[in-house]
């Protein structure tokens, strides 16, 4: 990415160390041009990251977030950050931080923002994906619907990328681990690359199971 890019995003809230964050640029980077999906916005930093991708490469990037925080960003968890809370709500509310890092980004053109629940829009969701980033919510229950409900979409020679995977439980939460296993078990993905707890995989012709 460019100096100010990379500028943007590290001034941006999240949990994407700076060498899994150049390692989701160049995956993005092989993916074909169409549709991207990201699955876990948050404030917007891996979203600087995979955007820029998506400009160099002609793709256009979806971010999907119900943008209240998962479970860790909670008030009496580790993760919570109280600049988030709406006080109108009383609820984390980081969409207008990501609003924010589009503009700071010059993203806005090539980064549409989806603002739900991976249940609610992985019911309609249709459209064919050449790069996806799955991101989201990490339990078990989660994990599973959000690889079921979009990987099988991604087509055959595109990207995907798994966050948080961790081998050795007592390094993080099984549920990325999980999904890996379940990408690659079934012969639907392979794995081509692997950077800290970023996992970069390429869909075969065979089906997601």
């Amino acid at each position: 990415m460019t100096p100010d890019l990379t500028a943007v995003a590290s001034a941006t809230k999240g949990f994407l160390p700076d060498d899994e964050a150049a390692a989701l640029h160049a995956a993005a980077l092989t993916a074909r041009p169409g549709l991207w999906l990201e699955v876990g916005t948050y404030c917007g930093k891996s979203t600087v990251h995979v955007g820029s991708a998506a400009r160099a490469v002609g793709a256009q990037l979806a971010t999907l977030d119900h943008h209240r925080g998962s479970e860790e960003n909670q008030a009496g968890w580790e993760w919570h950050d109280t600049s988030l809370v709406d006080p109108h709500t009383g609820r984390l509310e980081t969409l207008p931080s990501l609003r924010r890092t589009l503009w700071d980004a010059g993203l806005d053109d090539v980064v549409t923002a989806i603002v739900g629940t991976t249940q609610q829009v992985g019911r309609w969701w249709t459209t064919p994906l050449t790069f996806l980033f799955l991101d989201g919510n990490h339990t078990e229950e989660v994990a599973q619907h959000d690889y079921a409900a979009f990987a099988p979409h991604v087509e055959p020679a595109g990207v995907l990328c798994i966050h948080d995977v961790f081998e050795r439980p007592e390094d993080g939460g099984r549920p990325p681990w999980n999904v890996l296993r379940r990408a690659v078990d079934t012969g639907a993905y392979e794995e081509t690359a692997v950077t800290g707890s970023l996992r970069v995989l390429r869909r075969t012709e065979k089906p997601v199971t």
